[in-house]
């Protein structure tokens, strides 16, 4: 076997065990045959010391065909960014909710999440059979709802919504980082990172600052 068709061995075996890793990925999704609209949410910016809590909310057609979904932080910006394009262009209906730092330092990050998931679901255009969630059960919505612990590595949905919301999410951190710069919103997203706490003593806070999660940092 010539070298180049050792490469192309490989690179098919590679390609089919990705298939297999999908397949397994769809199991949750199969298991509910009666919903015809599923749809996976997660959220991405819990933990940030500035920007906005995402949700993501994603229906995938139950013969979608995208390769490479996992869970948005083991993936590379790169395959990321391919994969949200390829997402948006496959997907029944997609949507994000986005929860602003005074809100979240108004009824503290957790509610912050749910009303961002809520804002999402809502905003789909479509109502979905069936919401499979990233480990939480949102209240105030009657759709029928399931929390999977680690969702957004065992569910094809969760896992779109996952990278949908980070993407969605990590673009809008760039945008404020010309809006407010000096902090590194480009880079660290929000994150308390040394240099972004730096930065934060040296500057004081922003408007998008979440004042309840930097008072051990400012005065």
């Amino acid at each position: 076997m010539s070298k180049a068709e050792e490469a192309r061995a490989r690179k098919e075996a590679a390609l089919q065990k990705e298939r297999e890793r999908i397949a397994v990925l769809w199991e949750y999704e199969r298991q509910h045959p009666e919903a015809q609209l599923i749809c996976g949410i997660d959220e991405v910016g819990r933990g940030p010391f500035a920007g906005p809590v995402v949700a993501g909310a994603v229906i995938l057609p139950k013969d979608c065909d995208i390769l490479y979904i996992n869970d948005s932080k083991k993936l590379s910006e790169k395959r990321r960014e391919m994969l949200f394009t390829e997402i948006k262009e496959k997907a029944v209906a997609c949507a994000v909710g986005v929860v602003s730092p005074a809100r979240i330092d108004e009824i503290n990050i957790l509610q912050a999440t749910y009303e961002a998931m809520r804002r999402a679901i809502a905003a789909l255009g479509v109502v979905p059979d069936l919401l499979l969630n990233d480990a939480v059960t949102i209240p105030g919505v009657e759709i029928p709802q399931i929390p999977i612990i680690k969702g957004d590595a065992k569910s094809i949905s969760i896992g779109a919504a996952s990278i949908y919301a980070k993407v969605t999410r990590d673009h809008l951190m760039e945008e404020l980082d010309s809006v407010y710069p000096g902090y590194g919103f480009a880079k660290n997203k929000g994150y308390g990172t040394a240099d972004h706490i730096a930065a934060l003593r040296s500057l004081g806070p922003c408007e998008i600052h979440r004042r309840s999660f930097i008072h051990n940092y400012v005065s």
